[in-house]
């Protein structure tokens, strides 16, 4: 009993020391993808595009991958083609017609693609639009083959990332010296929590984001006591917080920053209504910083949507 006590407790001890010694994987953004239909020619009603996208939306959802509310690098899209049709006197008049529903999942910027699947799907209407729109819904999400080929796709874009994320990464620190920090945080919160290098990548991420609050901060310092001096009233007051409102608190000069609020409530006292930007507690620091930078990044991809979209090259 007594060895068998002194085995347990070693394994314990080994098992810890394994722990100890293997740094915890940063939770993160797993491989995301824009779902983009284009619009549907007749006699496909107006409202078949979007129940495809939210057919699309459901598949990827079923096989773990979340949609991106704008267009990256990678989408998935679905083109219809209509293959049999057949007119069954009434009354009332019925049209069968089946349609093949081809799935694709494809790289935007280079214009490749990655996986497809097609699926055969039959719809049954009093009218051709009405039998487009059946053939939609019996669409079989839970097919083999489109489990396949979502599994396939997100294969072929992880091992992008791997391929990629050092020169993504050597990009982003170029881009800081640029000073464009949005840009960067964008490249780096591309990258998803199963690429090898996604560890590296999170403290990449960490860097910009330091660089980047530091930078913030030092503009609006620097302009939020250039506007309090000129007044020293509640209007200046109310002209320095505009700027102070984007400090964030793990910037260097944080502190500074309080000092100069502080000297502007001790003068203005109630008739200024602003609070500085603090930690709120128990939070998890780490994981709220993460996704601060990850925050910065989406809303600098939001912003350089295209105007046209052009997925020609797939036919």
């Amino acid at each position: 009993m007594k060895r068998l006590t002194t085995i347990i407790a070693v394994m314990a001890i080994f098992s810890l020391s394994v722990m100890a010694q293997t740094p915890a994987q940063p939770k993160g953004q797993s491989v995301a993808l824009k779902v983009l239909v284009e619009d549907f020619a007749e006699p496909f009603p107006a409202t078949a595009k979007s129940h495809v996208e939210n057919k699309v939306t459901m598949l990827l959802t079923q096989n773990g991958i979340a949609s991106m509310d704008y267009l990256g690098q990678f989408f998935i899209t679905v083109k219809q083609v209509p293959l049999t049709k057949d007119v069954v006197a009434g009354p009332p008049m019925q049209i069968v017609e089946t349609m093949e529903f081809t799935f694709y999942i494809a790289d935007y910027y280079n214009q490749v693609i990655f996986s497809t699947a097609s699926i055969v799907a039959k719809g049954v209407g009093t009218t051709e639009a009405k039998c487009y729109m059946d053939a939609i819904r019996h669409i079989n999400l839970n097919s083999p083959k489109l489990k396949t080929f979502v599994a396939e796709g997100k294969a072929k874009i992880i091992e992008y990332y791997d391929s990629q994320v050092d020169n993504m990464m050597l990009r982003a620190r170029s881009l800081v010296k640029q000073k464009r920090f949005e840009e960067a945080l964008f490249l780096m919160q591309c990258i998803p929590s199963e690429c090898k290098k996604y560890a590296q990548a999170v403290a990449v991420g960490d860097y910009i984001y330091q660089q980047y609050v530091d930078y913030l901060c030092d503009r609006n310092l620097a302009l939020a006591r250039t506007a309090w001096v000129a007044g020293q009233n509640v209007a200046a007051a109310e002209e320095a917080g505009q700027y102070l409102a984007n400090i964030y608190p793990e910037a260097k000069c944080y502190g500074d920053a309080m000092q100069l609020y502080q000297e502007i409530k001790s003068k203005v006292l109630d008739d200024w209504h602003f609070e500085m930007k603090m930690y709120q507690d128990g939070v998890d620091l780490e994981m709220a910083r993460v996704n601060a930078w990850r925050d910065v990044g989406v809303a600098y991809g939001r912003g350089q949507q295209p105007t046209t979209t052009n997925i020609g090259f797939i036919r």
